[in-house]
């Protein structure tokens, strides 16, 4: 039948996502010699990848020279709560500095330093300061260079192609099905390996930082294809997003404005976060904030102020605000720069954050606090893969970046997502042409499966269901962002786990109206499975991860335990749906084990960082307000 018609191609390695993780595979791939095309769900160049604008960690040693590897390792690790495949962060750490020169040669232009060394800045997690950028515009800088390279080489690029399904061949990937979202026209792409490189799944949740296309694709292609997932509990929040006003919720206000002198009030402009730190930094005889300035200023210096500590304290401290009814209308807190700083300063130090509130919103940060909460930033679970191929479970296919788990562990270091993507996208697609090289012939794809898969995926443009698309996936937002956000707890994610089941129930009654050309309604309509299934995991391994590590905090488990130290959480399907189990990581050698002071006691304490409540309040101390 014409309606279920499709266009076919052949290659021997499609990668799937044009971020940094992408275009380094593909260029591998192509460099191997493998036909290889890149697929990606928007246009190329606009992925997350140019969000990030920091740097690359890499030890290269330019600005401090006792930096090297092992040094990047144990800070990886270490950042990692222990639950890191350490066999990914040692690759990463001893590869990052070859990827950032090889970057280099290819046109990339990082800042320098005196010497004329690539400069690096510091970031919060590794003891020396090791990340390569260029401005604030370093992923940016990243993408130029690799498309670059890419066009070079030739290969074809397939935009704003969405990948709904992956074919198997007697359990080896044999292709992969969508559609084209400007036409709504069906493509079937015949190849012998694929490597998933598309990103997050940030749109689960209420807020966000991620652009509208991180819905998890690969993610819920992987299992849908008998992958196992794994590190799904751990989704790392920024804690300073707008939530306010609902055009530009999720846009991030970095940590600088926080650094420039902006605090945190609740709604009753009450300055919380002295509230949230250890007793041993916090005053204990400050009347007012003024005194409680002085007295944080005078023992801790004037650049770490309680608004800087850790993004997961912070996190978690707005969260028990609002939790505690203290949140503002819409469900944040205060950010307040205004009564702190003179509009002169504010505008010498944040220009670009001033600009962009008062064109995007009509917030001027000179005059009234902005409204900002919790915002999923980052997914540091996903695909589970061998750590020197990047190959899942699934014969043929690989992956690598953010879709990929194993690298971070319970929380990732700032630089390091692009170090990774670059690692790891390479040996993906180094490894996947390898593959191709070892099958002869052409893929077989039974031809009854593609017609069966392409009726479901027009089924709801014909079908006379109930439920409207946009607000299923309103309705997950709001389950995610209440229920499995920065703070968890075993009834909450219990009715999540209900919800889901019901919204998965329901989405199979979801009907759009007008016709496949580019039509917004059919494509969310599609990316509901994915979100679902993204959910899903997601819950159950927050579910069976029964302690607080990292940016996993459980409030009815609010230590760290360490029975689950080198133990990673595996969600796969089962007869009997999504299934989650504990899985013991491969034993670390000793000499990397002396590197990270696997040892060392602590781990095993409460930090504040892995203790979700808040510190009550010292004996005698005042209301600072």
């Amino acid at each position: 039948m014409a309606e279920v018609s499709c266009e076919m191609l052949d290659y021997d390695v499609v990668v799937i996502g044009a971020g940094a993780a992408g275009l380094r595979a593909a260029i591998e791939a192509a460099a191997e010699g493998a036909r290889t095309a890149i697929v990606c769900k928007s246009l190329l160049g606009k992925a997350a990848t140019v969000m990030a604008e920091g740097g690359i960690a890499a030890a290269t040693g330019n600005v401090h020279a006792d930096d090297g590897w092992r040094a990047h390792f144990r800070d990886t690790m270490r950042g990692g709560r222990l639950v890191n495949d350490w066999r990914m962060a040692h690759i990463h750490a001893r590869e990052a500095v070859d990827r950032v020169l090889e970057l280099e040669a290819w046109g990339a232009l990082f800042d320098r330093t005196a010497d004329g060394l690539i400069s690096q800045r510091e970031s919060g997690g590794h003891r020396h300061a090791r990340l390569a950028h260029r401005d604030g515009r370093t992923g940016l800088e990243i993408l130029r260079a690799l498309q670059g390279q890419m066009i070079n080489q030739g290969i074809d690029v397939h935009m704003e192609c969405n990948v709904q399904r992956l074919f198997l061949d007697e359990g080896r990937v044999s292709g992969a099905f969508g559609y084209r979202r400007a036409t709504g026209e069906l493509i079937l792409f015949r190849c012998k390996a694929v490597v998933l490189a598309s990103g997050g799944a940030g749109r689960a949740w209420k807020v966000t930082s991620n652009p509208w296309d991180s819905t998890g694709d690969g993610t819920a292609l992987a299992l849908d294809a008998g992958a196992e997932l794994m590190d799904m509990e751990f989704v790392q929040f920024h804690p300073t997003a707008l939530v306010a006003p609902a055009g530009a919720r999720g846009l991030l206000v970095s940590e600088g404005t926080r650094a420039a002198g902006g605090v945190l009030r609740n709604a009753a402009g009450r300055r919380f976060m002295f509230d949230h730190v250890p007793d041993f930094l916090r005053p204990d005889t400050a009347a007012t904030e003024a005194e409680a300035d002085a007295w944080y200023e005078e023992r801790h210096g004037k650049r770490r102020p309680p608004e800087l500590l850790p993004p997961d304290i912070v996190a978690r401290a707005i969260d028990s605000e609002v939790r505690a009814g203290r949140g503002t209308a819409h469900g944040g807190v205060f950010l307040d720069l205004a009564s702190r700083r003179p509009a002169e300063y504010v505008l010498n130090q944040l220009p670009s954050l001033h600009s962009r509130l008062k064109k995007l919103c009509d917030i001027d940060i000179t005059r009234a606090p902005i409204e900002v909460g919790p915002a999923s930033h980052s997914t540091l679970g996903g695909v589970r893969v061998e750590a020197e191929t990047a190959a899942s479970t699934v014969p043929g296919l690989f992956a690598a970046g953010e879709v990929a788990a194993g690298l971070h562990g319970a929380a990732r270091l700032g630089g390091n997502a692009l170090s990774g993507a670059l690692v790891f996208g390479r040996r993906a697609g180094l490894h996947a042409a390898q593959y191709c090289r070892s099958r002869a012939g052409r893929s077989t794809i039974d031809g009854r499966e593609v017609e069966a898969h392409a009726r479901a995926l027009l089924a709801p443009l014909g079908r006379a269901g109930s439920e409207n698309p946009f607000a299923l996936q309103r309705e997950l937002q709001d389950c995610m962002h209440c229920l499995v956000g920065v703070a968890r707890a075993g009834g909450e994610l219990s009715r999540a786990r209900e919800k889901i089941e019901d919204l998965g129930r329901r989405s199979r009654n979801v009907a759009v109206a007008g016709g496949r050309a580019y039509n917004p309604g059919w494509h969310l309509a599609l990316d509901l499975h994915s979100l679902l299934c993204v959910s899903e995991a997601t819950t159950l391994a927050a579910v069976e991860r029964k302690e607080s590590r990292g940016c996993h905090l459980r409030r009815d488990f609010p230590d760290v335990d360490p029975r689950y130290t080198g133990t990673s959480i595996v969600v796969a399907r089962s007869k009997h749906g999504l299934a989650a189990s504990r899985r013991p990581l491969p034993e670390m050698p000793e000499e990397l084990k002396r590197l990270v002071d696997w040892s060392k006691q602590w781990l095993a304490k409460k930090p504040v960082s892995e203790s979700g409540a808040a510190t009550p309040a010292a004996a005698g101390s005042k209301n600072i307000g």
